[in-house]
This record gives structure tokens, sequence and C-alpha cells, in this order.
């Protein structure tokens, strides 16, 4: 039947329409066989390769469940996959670097293998990647990316992440995208759009990640400090959703966890934040603070937003609020114009504040970026001079610190056999820091195992297990009536 305007209202009717039996057999045919060339190939295995940040590794777990959700199993080692996910980092020069290297070696050694390269640099430089040999195609944008996999026959997607593969600890991704627009930072124009997952999917995911046996949680984003800006937008401040506010809402739904925060900027490590964290003792006392430099000149050329003295007095509110918290940061060595006296500043501020862990960056110039645009380069001899000196003082303030914590009770999530001794597990303390105890790892990895800290073995501290409390809020018990299901029984 189809429909055919009536002659006086305009209005359309039903008409009856006779079709022979072939046109019929024919359309069904072009149906079916456009259908088939839609999904031209479907992979049975795949293999998954990351670099990059931890937004970046939550991401590929998301692919990971994604393709076991539509029966593709993840090829071993030894085996030469039909598809290969490449998630790329674009930070930096050397990222890119790897990004490529790792390309043309799985290529050479998996010449049949599909190539689909994502991720931040493919977002930057689609065109650049696309000339390697190999490269099947190249989507940035994670969106796009999901849908383009539909020609593969993977068109059903997990609602989150149930585990974190090779991770003792699970990354839980919040936010996505970065509204500043510091002179040196590439990532803004390849992660612009701000965007705050709501608290619902991510309690939701936490708990399936709390089944699977996690006790600790890092809460990750591009720009972590900006979480529930778009979600606060146009509300009255009774109704907002900010970082802390989330912070909140995951302690009171799971005491029984750790929560820690990966990397934010310290102009947002505000009251509201330090508050929040000295009420709920299960949320970790580290803070990562990406410092980049400790001088007022080469901040104000990084476009930063704060000054050196705004950041001192920033952990100093952290350090009184809390008891002995852990700091750790970035920092760019090198940043075209700095000077001896520009650096000697950034020394001092790392002694003062004393960072434990320091990631060190040699500046390299980003194309597309304002700062490479500066004059007056620092040579490669004096950034590697540099770096040596800030090495020095990061283990200068690591033993320092671990002498502070001497005595303390700590809770320890154990990760690993311990690399310095036998019949020794090592994992990660709330503050951050490494800490070795006695034991065995096939009885007690990814268990958080309250210890009083004894002592400093080979540069690492050392730990006497205590009897844990009957109700410690690190004890975790599955949720009643709560039930595992196999990810790839699921249908979205």
């Amino acid at each position: 039947m189809a429909d055919a305007p009536d002659s006086k209202s305009g209005a359309r009717k039903g008409v009856w329409v006779r079709v022979p039996p072939s046109v019929l057999v024919l359309s069904c045919a072009i149906l079916h066989l456009s259908k088939a060339t839609f999904i031209m190939w479907k992979p049975k295995t795949c293999k998954i390769e990351t670099l990059g940040c931890k937004v970046n590794q939550y991401e590929s777990q998301y692919f990971r469940e994604m393709l076991e959700l539509n029966g593709i199993v993840e090829a071993n080692d030894f085996e030469s996959p039909d598809l290969c996910i490449i998630n790329t980092c674009t930070v930096t020069h050397d990222a890119d670097a790897k990004g490529r290297t790792l390309i043309r070696k799985i290529h050479s050694r998996n010449p049949n293998t599909k190539i689909l390269v994502t991720g931040c640099y493919a977002e930057r430089a689609p065109e650049s990647i696309a000339k390697i040999e190999g490269v099947s195609s190249v989507i940035g944008n994670k969106e796009l990316f999901l849908n383009s996999l539909e020609q593969y026959g993977i068109d059903q997607r997990p609602l989150h992440i149930t585990r974190f593969d090779d991770h003792q600890r699970a990354f839980v991704k919040v936010q996505d995208g970065c509204l500043l627009n510091c002179s040196y930072c590439i990532i803004p124009s390849v992660r612009p759009a701000l965007s705050s997952r709501k608290p619902e999917l991510i309690i939701a995911e936490i708990e399936d990640l709390i089944v699977s046996g996690y006790k600790e949680i890092v809460l990750t984003g591009i720009h972590l400090g900006h979480y529930g800006i778009d979600l606060s937008k146009g509300k009255p401040k009774a109704q907002w959703c900010r970082l802390w506010h989330l912070l909140e809402k995951i302690s009171d739904k799971f005491p029984q966890i750790r929560i820690r925060l990966s990397s934010i900027e310290a102009a947002e490590a505000r009251d509201d934040l330090i508050d929040t964290i000295k009420a709920r003792p299960q949320v970790a006392p580290h803070f990562h603070l990406c410092l980049q430099s400790g001088s007022d000149n080469i901040l104000r050329q990084m476009r930063r937003r704060y000054s050196r003295q705004g950041f001192i007095e920033r952990c100093k509110r952290i350090s009184k609020a809390l008891e002995n918290p852990g700091f750790s940061t970035d920092i760019i060595i090198g940043f075209p114009g700095e000077t001896d006296d520009d650096f000697k500043d950034t020394c001092e501020l790392a002694r003062e504040i004393g960072f434990y862990k320091m990631h060190l960056f040699p500046y390299s110039p980003r194309e597309g970026t304002p700062a490479a645009l500066l004059k007056d380069p620092v040579s490669p001899q004096i950034k590697l001079q540099r770096r040596k000196i800030l090495e020095q003082i990061e283990q200068s303030n690591l033993y320092t610190y671990q002498q502070s914590l001497l005595g303390m009770r700590e809770n320890v999530l154990v990760e690993s056999k311990c690399s310095l001794r036998d019949g020794w597990v090592e994992g990660t303390s709330s503050r951050g820091i490494r800490i070795m105890l006695p034991g065995m790892i096939e009885a007690i990895r990814r268990k958080m195992i309250p210890v009083t800290i004894s002592g400093i073995y080979q540069g690492m501290l050392e730990a006497e297990p205590l009897p844990e409390p009957e109700n410690s809020i690190h004890q975790l018990r599955e949720p009643v009536g709560k039930k595992r299901f196999n990810l790839a029984l699921v249908n979205n």
C-alpha cells in the first residue's frame, strides 16, 4: 500500500499497488546485499595498544570491553590479530614518534592486520598518520571512532567498564576536554569540548568495579578540576555538582574503598575540595599539582593561572588542613627564555614544597601553540644538566618525606611482588608513596593492608602489617543482591 494525495483535501490516503513477485524478490535481495556490504568483514581477534595518559588507558579499556561484547577476543602476544586499535598521545614530539614507531612495528610483524589509529595524535595529524604503511583508518574523535567500528560488525556498546586489565587500581574517567590556553600545550586543540559525566553514571561504574574486586578508584580527566562546570552552568549554587560534590557522593556511597584524584591544578585545590578530603578519610591525601615552573617570568609566558607565591600558599593550606599530605608534580625543563635564575626559582620551590615525585619533561615546541613561536631556545645540553639537578632534588625530597612517615599507620594497596626482597610485596599508600611489607602476592594481591611504617630499606619504605579491624572502612564487601554478568551477554 502506498500513499497518494487526495484530489480535494490535499491529504494523503492509502492506495493499494500490486507489485509483481519478481520485483519483491529483487528488492529483498538488494536490501540484503546492501546490509552485507556495509559489514564487509568482521574480525575474530583484536589487539589494543595504548600510549599516553590515564584517560587514554581508560578509553582503551572501554574499547576492550566493547570488542568482547561483540564477540571479539583479544589476541595473545604470539598471535597475529585480525584488528589492531592504537590509541595515541600527542602531548610531546616524543609521544608522536612513539606512535609512529608502534604503528610500523605492528605492521611489520602483522602485515595482514587492519590497523585503526585513534587518540590525540590521530586527531591532530590524521593526514600524516594515514601515509604510514599499514594504516587502515585514522579517526581521532572517540565518538566518530566508535561509530566507525560498525563497518566491522562492532555495534554493541557497554554502559561502562567493569574491570581495569593489568592494573590493581581502576581509573575512572569522569571528565573530558580543557578550556585553558597554556601557551605550550596542544591538548586543548585536540580535546576542546568540556564534558562531565553525570554522577549516577560514575557511581554505577564504580559499583561494578568494586564487584570485580577493586579497592582503589582513581578519578581522572583531561582537566579534572573542571569537573561539573558544564553540569552546574545556569543552576543555583545549591544545585551545583563540582569535583568536591562528586567526591562526597562517591565516598558516602562506597565508604569501603579508597578514592584518589589524578592531577589537578593548584588553583583548583580550593577550600571546598580540601574540606571534603579532610572530612572523608577514604579520600587519599595525595595531591599531584602541576607546577611546570617556579619562576613568575616563565609562568607568565606559559599563560599559567597562578604565581609562584600563590602556588606555595595553596600547598601550605593543604598541609595545614591534612596530616602530612604527599605532593608530586610536573615540571617543564628549558622553556624558551628560561634563565639560570628562572631555573633556580623552580629548584627552590621544589625543595620548599617537598615534591617526592616529579615528572620531568624537556620542553619541545608543538606546532600550532603560541610557545612554538618564542625565541631564545634552551640548548639540549642545558636541559639535560637541569634535569639531573631536579632528579637530585627529587631523591632528597623523597628521603626527607619517607623519614617523616616513620612510625605512622597507613593503608597499602598490594600490587606486586617486591623487587628488592623475596617473600615481600609492595604497593601504594594513601599518600601515593611505595611501601613494602612481608607477604605472598598470590594471597594478598589487590588487598588493602593496614600497616605501621617501620623503616627504609634500599630507598623504599618498609612496614609491618597490622590486624585489620572488623569494620575497617577499607574492608570490601560485595553489595547484597549484586550479580555479575558476562559482558558478552549484555545487550545494549
